[in-house]
């Protein structure tokens, strides 16, 4: 085969056979494609798209272009499941997540990615702790599922290495936001994780990848479609991702809010405690820890509230370089900001709207994110006790508080902040947080 011939083929809107996929997989692997034919390739995709036969066969493509993990000589006791989420702000629900399904019976090897853009990444705040360790070889991976059930870590490099290189020749050629390349870059790491059972958050709004309900409906059920096409059992939750989801948004900060959700200390958010139970639900039931979504999550409830869930991730902390304490002494272990500053509101009203995206672009500005893949990242700054939609307020009353590097960040994140939230009335309507269910 001629890789100019196959590219010709689909930048005309032709159909792809599995061989010719899987032909330019293999060669974006191998190099025999160059980063030209690569990048041509994409963009014949990004404006002609893919079936869901197409799909299917880019996902597998790039799964046989490493390993498959295979868990079958460990004899664990339960399924092998996971949970995607299309990022965010805010979004640390797989710190919680991960250690729940864990205290119910599953296990969870969990393949994460760090943040770029306006969206954070669970790598970043786990590298937050430390000690703890994102990039273990994959021996100690597998011993720390099979000992614990959770493990976070970030991609290894045999694992779809194929997808590597076509991601980055996806986001120097504008071509990041095309669905097709999009289900068969996240569904590629998963299956090669050798999972029983998936589940997607796809995230919807203002802060999200897809900013509208359309878009986001058609990549979770295309992911959907394709992963259970291609062997993975998949469900997906579309989610509200207009507005911060939690209460604080940074590495460290998101970090010591997911501890203290774990431990139960103070009230849960009772937007991001919904997310994280229903996706709980999802995945247990998807691994047959319970008869129905609705048991799943009454099982994750009761692992949460009698501190199951937070025995597994102090013990996955531990295991995997970070303090044996942290869970009781997080504070020790985790950058505090030198700067701390209210920011308040400038006129009376209700909180009727907020743009998340500009709250994750403040975030970035601190230091807290990354612009370019090789930016540093400090730990410690960001945002806490960030406002919901429908409060009201006073003039002067609180928004959020800035945790910065110096009194210049914090002055300029308080303006990108009061930028982000818009004050009105009336109140607005309420908004569920989970917008619908996707299955097979």
């Amino acid at each position: 085969m001629l890789p100019q011939e196959i590219i010709r083929k689909k930048r005309n809107g032709g159909e792809l056979s599995g061989e010719e996929i899987a032909f330019v997989a293999r060669g974006i692997a191998d190099l025999s494609l160059s980063e030209g034919q690569v990048a041509a390739f994409a963009m014949a995709v990004f404006f002609q798209g893919m079936t869901t036969a197409e799909r299917v066969a880019m996902t597998l493509g790039l799964v046989r272009s490493g390993v498959v993990l295979d868990w079958n000589d460990l004899d664990l006791p339960g399924p092998i499941v996971d949970k995607h989420s299309s990022g965010g702000v805010g979004d640390k629900v797989s710190l919680m997540l991960a250690p729940i399904v864990a205290a119910c019976g599953g296990f969870v090897p969990m393949i994460s990615g760090r943040g770029l853009g306006h969206t954070g990444g669970t790598l970043d705040k786990l590298a937050a702790i430390s000690g703890y360790e994102t990039q273990p070889d994959v021996v100690t991976f597998r011993r720390v599922v099979r000992e614990v059930g959770c493990a976070i870590i970030g991609q290894t490099d045999d694992l779809a290495p194929a997808d590597r290189r076509l991601y980055a020749v996806r986001d120097v050629t504008a071509c990041v936001e095309s669905i097709p390349l999009i289900v068969s870059s996240i569904l590629s790491k998963k299956v090669a994780a050798g999972l029983d059972g998936l589940v997607m958050d796809v995230k919807c709004g203002s802060g999200a990848f897809c900013d509208t309900e359309a878009m986001a409906r058609d990549l979770a059920e295309s992911l959907v479609a394709v992963a259970n096409e291609a062997g993975l059992s998949t469900t997906a939750l579309i989610t509200d991702m207009d507005r911060v989801l939690g209460r604080d948004v940074g590495n460290a900060l998101e970090v010591a809010e997911t501890v203290a959700y774990l431990r139960g200390d103070g009230v849960r958010d009772p937007r991001l405690h919904e997310v994280v139970m229903a996706l709980a639900g999802e995945m247990l039931a998807l691994g047959d820890l319970a008869p129905s979504v609705g048991a799943g999550r009454a099982r994750a409830e009761a692992a949460l509230d009698d501190g199951r869930a937070a025995e597994r991730f102090a013990r996955m902390v531990s295991a995997l370089g970070g303090p044996d304490d942290f869970l009781e002494h997080s504070g020790r272990y985790l950058a505090r900001a030198p700067v701390i500053k209210t920011c308040t509101a400038e006129r009376p009203g209700h909180v009727i709207a907020m743009n998340a995206r500009e709250v994750g672009i403040a975030v970035v500005a601190l230091g807290g994110g990354r612009s370019h893949a090789d930016d540093a990242i400090d730990p410690s700054v960001g945002l806490t006790e960030f406002i919901d939609v429908g409060t009201q307020v006073r003039t002067g009353s609180p928004l959020c508080i800035v945790h910065a590097a110096s009194e210049a960040d914090a002055d300029s994140a308080i303006a990108l902040v009061r930028k982000a939230i818009r004050i009105g009335s009336p109140a607005p309507p309420p908004r569920p947080v989970v917008i619908d269910r996707i299955v097979q």
